[in-house]
Formats: structure tokens, C-alpha cells, sequence
């Protein structure tokens, strides 16, 4: 079986005049990327660096990220990427937590580096001059090449990635060679690409997606367009001018996308694969695009940084909420509510707790240093998700919310989905989330939460539940506009905030 780092040379060998990468005008074929990825791999040798040792970067998606993450595989180094907005006290966990060696960074998060405590004990590496006259990434990584050999093996950890946690402190996510090549390989079959596809590379490489869209491209030999941070305006000149022929992205982009000034200007007829993840996408957002971009395939992708795939539903537009059947290499179970059997499934059309196999091939085996958490979410060699769902007559996953997100109100468990759906479909709604805020008789009051794109009050959306069908005891019973919604850096909306009132009234 092959590891990652033997995979990318044999793309490089398979390909080597193919654009591999482009980064703001630089453009690499397999064989300069290769050439560049092992002047990266020598680079830790010379920073002592061995297999199994973790190199933790805060990095936004550039071309040295990139490459730093194909020579740790090449290396058998795993890789612990931190969201590049973390603050100091959390890089400071990370770091120790981590048993960290080394740490790479750049110029934006240079100011959280200077204020971790931690940072002093690991080998620190700065790109754009980010450290001053300190050594940095050109002393480290442009001199001699590392012989173009892996020195990893298929179980060998590939990257660690930290879950982002609502509560308490993030878990390290360690996943393996094997793992993550079995969850990129089916995210190529499962997506329809082509060899030779042209990725938009913006989805953050800390997170699950963004490295999946990296090793996908990869595999098929596909051009990788770094975009650092993600912005529409920006986002739409590189899909015009690379010829992006794949999106994907968590939905919050993907509305960002479609409320750029310029959208309706802009040419992305090259566009014709589209895929999310990471929330369930509402029903009005899912017909604006399928209007918008009129794509040939439209994913809804169901997984987690744990097992990259659940589900996948290859027609999102056909059935829109279906999160599809299980994927390639995964075997899935909605269980009752509260139950700890795996064998205690429930009946189409009930809702119950979703619950995957630990034996697909995707699958990690445990959280790093954390059996508090193995013990809660692992059971009998299944993964209790925490999301919520129901399977329908045809036996396709319906994901309607979180344990943690559900509504109790006046004895009436409600989750939040439904609602959302309905709401999104009025044109006067540009994003809504729903959550139930405290309240004295009830409970929970269901409360919806609105930044609006037109002219609508708090009356005439009651009315249009109504019209629509929405159970009564399910409609909301306040109504909030706000100037935004609030959302994690890789676009996940953050409910406990708008349950604590940090938001912006409209």
C-alpha cells in the first residue's frame, strides 16, 4: 500500500509537466513542485526533525503550507496545522498537548507567536521575514533536497488536526497514511473528478476539507489554486482566470460567494462539479446555486475530522436535506436517542442519533492522549457522531442537528434544521439560524436569528411558516435581525454565542 509521500512522487513521475500548484503568479509543474517539496523535506532534517515527531504550523493556505504538509509525509513527520486566527493560549496548548518539536508561521500570525509562552521551547521557523533577523524559511528549506524516497509507512501518522470543540478544550485528531489516502482516493470517486481538475484551494488546511481537496488534487494529478484566506471578489477572478472546475466548500462560503457585488458579472461558466460540507446547507441557498451555477454534479458530502466520510448524496438538488447513503468505505446506523447499543436502531422516518463504523478504511483510531473522550464517543467499534437524523423510506440520511443543538420547548424536542430550511427559502432572508433561548414557562423559547437581504419583519415570516406548513408548536416564537450571523473561522454557525447575545442587532 502506498503512504502519501510515495503517492505524490508517483504523480510527480505519472505527470511531471502538469501544473501542479499556483500561488499569486507562481506556477509549479509536478516536477518543480517535487523538486521544491524535497528541499522542504531536507529542510527538517537539517532542524533534526525525526519520523513520528509532530511540526505544528499557523499557516493560511499558501504555497509553503502546501508543500510543508507533502514533505512531513515524505518525512513521517505529522503535521498539527492550527487555525492561523488562534490565539495565543490556545497555541500554547496545542504546543504541549502536541509534544511539539517545531513551529512554522508567517507574518500574520507572527504577533500571536510573540505572545505564546510556549513557543520559546520548539524550533521556530518564520516566513516573510516574520522573526527579523532570526533565522526563517529560507535558511531552512532552500538548501540541499532530501533523496526522493518515503520514509513513512501506511500507518504512520499523517496530520493531527484539532477539532474545534464547543465545549472545553480541542481534541487532537491523529489520522494515518493509510486513512487519509483511503478518504482522499474515495473523495475522487465520490466527486466525479477528472484527471487533471482545477481545485479552488481555500478551505483551510487545520480543517478536515482543506486538506481533503489538497490530496484529491494530487491523486488525479489536478491544479491546486492557493487562495490564503478566503475572499469573493477574489475568489471569483481565480475561478475566471484558472479555470476552477471544482468547488468545495462549507455553505457559509458558498453564500459569500453568491452575495459578491460582481457575481452576476462574473464568468464561472468553468465551474461544473460543486460539493460541501461542514453544516447542512439550507434549501434556499441549495437552489440559488444549482440556479447559479447549473453544475453537472452537486455534492452534499456528511463526514467529520474523525472519519472524513459518512454519507454522500451525489444529487443534492434532487433531494434536497438528503445527506445520501453511506460512503465507499463506511457503514452507518441511526440508533435511539440516549442508547449506547449499536444494535439498537430505530425505524425508518424516527429520529435517532447517528452512529458510524470504526472499521472503514477512513476511520482514525482514538484522540490523542484523551481516553475521557475515546470513552464517550467510541463504543462497541462504532463513532457516535453527536449529530441527530433519520433515515427516509429509500433509506437515504437525513441530518437534522445536533444532541447539543435540540430545543426542548414546552416538553416538544425541536431541532433547528427544519425551520431554517423554511426561512431560507423567503428572498428577503439572506442567512438564519435558530436556536432556543431560555425561557420561563417554556423552557426554550424558538427563537430565530435573521440578516436579511430585502425587506421582511418578524409577521410576515410567521406568516410564511404558516403558508408553509411549518408545525405550529415548531414555528419560532421570536424573531431577531441581526447584521450578521456569527460563525467559527471555517464558516460553522456559532449558536451558543447568539444563545449568550453576542451578535450585532441590525
Amino acid at each position: 500500500m502506498f503512504d502519501l509521500g510515495r503517492g505524490f512522487l508517483a504523480s510527480a513521475e505519472r505527470m511531471p509537466d502538469a501544473v501542479a500548484i499556483s500561488d499569486n503568479g507562481i506556477r509549479l509543474t509536478y516536477a518543480k513542485w517535487r523538486d521544491f517539496v524535497l528541499r522542504v523535506t531536507g529542510g527538517l532534517d537539517t532542524l533534526g526533525l525525526k519520523a513520528g515527531d509532530h511540526l505544528v504550523t499557523m499557516l493560511t493556505n499558501r504555497l509553503e503550507a502546501a508543500s510543508l504538509h507533502i514533505a512531513c509525509q515524505l518525512a513521517g513527520i505529522a503535521i498539527t496545522p492550527l487555525n492561523w486566527r488562534a490565539g495565543a493560549e490556545e497555541l500554547d496548548y496545542v504546543l504541549a498537548d502536541a509534544d511539539a518539536k517545531a513551529l512554522v508561521f508567517e507574518r500574520l500570525t507572527a504577533a500571536c507567536v510573540a505572545q505564546s509562552e510556549n513557543a520559546v521551547n520548539v524550533t521556530q521557523i518564520a516566513l516573510d521575514n516574520a522573526n527579523g533577523e532570526r533565522a526563517g524559511w529560507d535558511h531552512y528549506f532552500k538548501g540541499e533536497p532530501a533523496d526522493a524516497v518515503s520514509r513513512a509507512e501506511p500507518e504512520t501518522t499523517s496530520v493531527m488536526l484539532y477539532t474545534s470543540g464547543t465545549t472545553g478544550r480541542s481534541k487532537g485528531v491523529p489520522r494515518s497514511h493509510a486513512a487519509e489516502r483511503a478518504a482522499a482516493s474515495a473523495h475522487v470517486a465520490q466527486n466525479l473528478y477528472s484527471r487533471g481538475e482545477t481545485t479552488l484551494g481555500v478551505m483551510p488546511l487545520y480543517h478536515t476539507m482543506g486538506v481533503r481537496s489538497l490530496l484529491a488534487s494530487i491523486v488525479i494529478n489536478g491544479h491546486f489554486v492557493c487562495q490564503h484566506r478566503f475572499d469573493a471578489d477574489q475568489a471569483l477572478t481565480l475561478i475566471r482566470d484558472e479555470r476552477i472546475s471544482n468547488l468545495y466548500l462549507v455553505p457559509t462560503l458558498y453564500h459569500d460567494l453568491l452575495a459578491a457585488s460582481n457575481f452576476s458579472a462574473s464568468d464561472v461558466s468553468s465551474v461544473r462539479k460543486l460539493g460541501f460540507a461542514g453544516q447542512t446547507m439550507t434549501d434556499g441557498l441549495l437552489k440559488r446555486l444549482d440556479e447559479a451555477f447549473r453544475p453537472d454534479l452537486f455534492v452534499n458530502h456528511y463526514g467529520s475530522s474523525e472519519i472524513y466520510t459518512f454519507t454522500i448524496e451525489p444529487n443534492a438538488t434532487k433531494k434536497p436535506g438528503s445527506a445520501g447513503k453511506a460512503g465507499l468505505n463506511q457503514e452507518i446506523r441511526v440508533i435511539a436517542i440516549g442508547s449506547t447499543n449499536p444494535n439498537e436502531t430505530v425505524d425508518p422516518e424516527i429520529e435517532g442519533q447517528i452512529i458510524a463504523s470504526l472499521d472503514g478504511d477512513e476511520s482514525f483510531t482514538g484522540y490523542w492522549k484523551r481516553p475521557d473522550a475515546d470513552e464517550k464517543a467510541m463504543n462497541s467499534g462504532w463513532y457516535f457522531t453527536g449529530d441527530i437524523g433519520y433515515r427516509d423510506a429509500d433509506g437515504d440520511l437525513f441530518v437534522t442537528g445536533r444532541v447539543d443543538d435540540m430545543i426542548i420547548s414546552g416538553g416538544e424536542n425541536i431541532l433547528p434544521a427544519e425551520i431554517e430550511s423554511v426561512l431560507s427559502l423567503n428572498e428577503a432572508v439572506g442567512e438564519v439560524a435558530v436556536v432556543g433561548i431560555p425561557h420561563e414557562r417554556l423552557g426554550q423559547e424558538v427563537t430565530a436569528f435573521i440578516s436579511r437581504r430585502g425587506a421582511v419583519d418578524g409577521a410576515s415570516l410567521d406568516a410564511w411558516c404558516l403558508e408553509r406548513g411549518l408545525t405550529p408548536y415548531k414555528r419560532p416564537r421570536a424573531y431577531i435581525f441581526v447584521k450578521e450571523i456569527p460563525k467559527s473561522p471555517v464558516g460553522k454557525i456559532l449558536r451558543r454565542m447568539l444563545v449568550a447575545g453576542e451578535y450585532q442587532p441590525e
